[in-house]
């Protein structure tokens, strides 16, 4: 059992985890190690790396933005490695890198999964990997440890929810809406959640349920990972991030947010 797998089965008290989201190298090479140790203090369960890529299709404008600066300013697989190990000296907390196959294949598949699992990475989300192409990364990964997370939409149906249930390790990903990343109405979106994760409850059961998208305030939060596991931001951390950085004291108005958001005051 990894550190994934032993985060939901510690959660005693059934409280929602949280997964934060930052892209590697945003906004600067040097601060991604701090915000995650500071992501984890504030309340942070769980931390989705991203991995930018110039061309990631699945993202709206906040995180192409931050995918463009990293990449502006060098940011490379080997340095995200080298982040991943930073953090695994003060540590346990689960990270998962997310991003798309392309710069995977382009690192070499192999040693991609044996570089992550030796920097003590624990999981993969890559949304443009079909579930009927999945062999090309899940044997390599299981070798190393690392669980591979499947998404799923309020387009998906039910008959694929089950394959990404049984495809997938450590938890889902249901996508709250269809479309691209990005904070959204948290109404607009909550509205419409319940109806797609009772029907998601019903056909994903070996693995845990945590919802992305759209999610911007604790209300958010609580509203819409109502009958899930957990919740994940993304969007809303970088929109944080571009309004104060670099200002002074940014990280501090970037944690207190976070802490908010987890816990509501």
């Amino acid at each position: 059992m990894n550190r994934i797998q032993n985060v939901f089965k510690n959660n005693t008290a059934n409280e929602k985890l949280m997964s934060l989201f930052i892209t590697a190298g945003y906004p600067d090479l040097d601060s991604t190690v701090d915000l995650i140790l500071g992501f984890e203090k504030n309340g942070a369960d769980i931390i989705e790396l991203g991995m930018p890529f110039s061309d990631p299709l699945a993202d709206g404008p906040t995180i192409q933005y931050s995918s463009d600066i990293a990449i502006q300013n060098g940011i490379t697989m080997d340095k995200i490695f080298g982040i991943v190990k930073e953090v695994r000296k003060q540590s346990e907390i689960p990270i998962i890198l997310m991003g798309y196959m392309n710069p995977v294949l382009r690192y070499g598949i192999v040693r991609f999964t044996e570089k992550a699992s030796e920097a003590g990475v624990d999981g993969l989300i890559i949304p443009d990997i079909p579930l009927e192409e999945n062999g090309i990364i899940k044997e390599h990964a299981s070798n190393n440890s690392l669980d591979i997370i499947h998404l799923v939409a309020p387009n998906t149906s039910d008959a694929r929810m089950k394959l990404a249930d049984e495809n997938s390790q450590g938890f889902v990903y249901c996508v709250s809406v269809t479309g691209v990343t990005g904070a959204r109405d948290g109404e607009e979106v909550s509205n419409s959640v319940n109806r797609f994760i009772q029907r998601v409850k019903a056909n994903i059961t070996k693995n845990p349920v945590m919802v992305g998208f759209g999610i911007k305030s604790h209300k958010d939060a609580q509203n819409i990972a109502s009958n899930a596991d957990g919740f994940i931001v993304g969007s809303a951390l970088i929109d944080t991030i571009k309004k104060h950085y670099p200002n002074e004291g940014w990280q501090s108005e970037l944690f207190s947010f976070i802490h908010t958001l987890k816990f509501g005051n």
